[in-house]
């Protein structure tokens, strides 16, 4: 069953009802989704016609996301604008751009809508909804790779399924919206619209004069989804933090007497995709923020390591055939015991479809000297990896399947800048394979040999490594100069500077938001047992800052005052005392800030991670800076340890 490609919401006081726009293409019987306001109650009904209810006002709805619980009533999300980003194999598809939420009770009025929690909650979802691309169609899978859709796309029957159970439930963004529509007693598969958060860049370029199509798709999991401090390692269950899949795909016919000028004219009767995967490093390990520029870095001595890295990767071979673990993280200093974690880790789990490689980025790269990376390619070319190892589907005649048969996993400390290079280079590797054996390129050619094509090749996966990033660490990545253009610029130096002065702050201080966003959306926190936590500093915590910036300000004032006769309150030139004074209260405020740096994070309220902040117990632990003052009972701390 195919979805319905929009609607017409109507509104009443007791209703909502979601009638079609049209029929499809081939036409099929209507049916409307009403919701009774009074029961908050679901249901299909079938229409001859068109028809319209009685209603207070309507709107145009271009996909329903499902529905939320809250604080004090449900919510049904719709979207109420699209914009088409690009069109694969037939069909088009959309980015979500504007959105609406529908309260379900009919007494859900502006008054208990402002309900402080509540309020607090829908402010959350629409930093969700906004912040982070959201794609959709009514046709493609976009949350499954190439490979993947020729696996799922009809049950054991032959019938086509529909679009939510061919979906990766991984990549199904909105997966928590749509289980009260999915576990429904009548069918609604043509409401439910899977959606997609990540990255999605579709070009069409032309080597030789042959034009094909050129494809990336990074897909976010729902799992273990959060923001670079707040959301690192793994859990019980074996999900990673930021964890990506990145499908690269070419479409290509073969040669006629016309060059295709769009992506609508190319069928993809060739059509070849290459996917890798991202990931943090699969043990318990966490940053706690203190306000320094490095946190510090925690490795609990947790027994459930092991179980939960062999569920990861288990369920990585399972998916993708062998794995190549690509770390790159450091060898020395502070990233260290990360690097010694996760090779004790793979160790235990002796998996032998995982392949452990590790390659000192920074040391080999040193200097900016990004080209080395094919140190790395040439290691796992060692250790078996093959660059015509791909997905391909030819229907040209008979059709014609080649599987990929085993998948790079690169990580570094945030899966961000160092992967992206490393990813990017393993890409345009399989690329020059996938473009010879359709022979746009010859046995001696390159894309390198092409600056059109690498220009539009660079800048789409410079783009890409941006969106990631932002999700991630709400900056775009890092030593993106490199990737647009091969080259490392003063430019990009300066540029890469500011990323990082910026992920600092929004790290430390802004970032509890975002996690508290991603934590309501995907499920991870339930409204109905649960409340946000706000915890009540002490006074002597909450005045410090202030006292810092009055006394910063008093230190300036005295000395752009001092001594001018035409300022009527200029500072006596006999009591230098006074800027003295401002001067040691700045310097004690700034002391006591530095000390209880942990106070002053900007931290999840939904989930606060107070077991990690105040974590006493066995394992690696480089320092415990910022945290004077923040010792909790330890009745809590043993409580804690028990949930574990």
């Amino acid at each position: 069953m195919s979805l319905w490609a929009g609607f017409t919401c109507y509104v009443s006081k007791d209703t909502y009802t979601f009638v079609p726009t049209n029929r499809g293409d081939p036409p099929r019987p209507l049916q409307k989704l009403v919701i009774d306001r009074r029961e908050n109650v679901l249901s299909l009904q079938d229409t001859d016609s068109l028809d319209v209810p009685k209603y207070d006002k309507q709107f145009i709805v271009h996909g329903i996301l499902g529905i939320l619980s809250l604080h004090t009533t449900d919510f049904m999300v719709v979207v109420t604008n699209r914009k088409k980003v690009a069109h694969i194999l037939g069909a088009n598809i959309y980015l979500a751009t504007d959105f609406r939420m529908l309260p379900l009770k009919t007494e859900a009025n502006p008054t208990l809508l402002r309900n402080p929690i509540e309020k607090r909650l829908l402010g959350l979802v629409k930093e969700s909804l906004y912040s982070g691309p959201l794609y959709f169609s009514y046709e493609y899978d976009v949350t499954s790779c190439m490979q993947r859709q020729t696996k799922t796309e009809f049950g054991p029957d032959g019938a086509k399924l529909p679009l939510w159970k061919r979906a990766d439930e991984r990549f199904f963004w909105n997966y928590h919206l749509q289980e009260p529509l999915m576990r429904h007693a009548q069918d609604l598969s043509a409401f439910i619209m899977p959606v997609m958060f990540g990255f999605l860049e579709v070009k069409v370029a032309q080597i030789h004069q042959r034009a094909f199509v050129l494809g990336l798709i990074a897909r976010r999991s729902r799992h273990r989804a959060g923001t670079r401090y707040f959301s690192r390692g793994i859990d019980a269950e074996g999900h990673v933090s930021n964890y990506n899949e990145t499908e690269q795909f070419v479409l290509v016919d073969p040669p006629s007497g016309s060059t295709p000028t769009s992506m609508e004219e190319i069928e993809g009767k060739a059509r070849m995709s290459y996917v890798q995967t991202r990931g943090s490093v699969p043990v318990f390990w966490a940053e706690v923020n203190n306000l320094r520029y490095k946190p510090d870095l925690l490795i609990p001595a947790d027994p459930r390591t092991v179980a939960s890295a062999r569920r990861h990767l288990d369920e990585q071979v399972a998916l993708y055939g062998k794995n190549y673990l690509v770390n790159l993280v450091n060898q020395s200093g502070y990233e260290k015991p990360v690097k010694d974690a996760y090779e004790q880790v793979v160790q235990e789990v002796s998996n032998p479809l995982v392949q452990y490689n590790y390659f000192d980025f920074h040391h080999a790269c040193k200097g900016m000297k990004f080209d080395n990376v094919q140190l790395l390619i040439e290691q796992l070319e060692r250790d078996g990896l093959r660059p015509n190892d791909y997905f391909m589907l030819d229907t040209n005649g008979a059709p014609q399947v080649q599987l990929q048969k085993a998948v790079v996993r690169t990580n570094c400390m945030d899966c961000l800048d160092r992967t992206n290079v490393v990813q990017s280079t393993l890409a345009r590797l399989v690329l020059n394979e996938q473009l010879r054996s359709v022979e746009i390129l010859g046995a001696g050619d390159r894309v390198e040999d092409h600056p059109t094509f690498l220009y539009l090749f660079r800048n789409v996966w410079a783009d890409h490594a941006d969106v990631i990033s932002k999700a991630y660490s709400g900056t775009g990545a890092l030593k993106t100069d490199f990737t647009r253009t091969g080259k490392r610029s003063m430019e990009g130096a300066l540029q890469d500077g500011l990323n990082s002065l910026t992920r600092y702050v929004k790290n430390n201080f802004f970032d509890g938001a975002r996690q508290d966003a991603y934590d309501l959306f995907t499920g991870a926190w339930d409204p109905a047992t649960q409340s946000p936590e706000v915890p009540v500093q002490p006074w002597t915590v909450r005045i410090m800052p202030w006292l810092l910036w009055v006394s910063l300000l008093f230190v300036v004032l005295s000395f752009l005052l001092e001594g001018d006769p035409a300022r009527p309150y200029k500072v006596p030139t006999h009591a230098p005392l006074f800027p003295a004074f401002w001067a040691t209260v700045a310097l004690v405020s700034l002391t006591y800030i530095w000390q209880h740096g942990v106070l002053y994070v900007g931290w999840p309220t939904l989930n606060r991670p107070t077991a990690l902040i105040d974590y006493d117990g066995p394992g690696y632990r480089s320092g415990l800076r910022g945290r004077k003052g923040t010792r909790i009972d330890p009745r809590r701390l043993l409580a804690a340890r028990k949930t574990q």
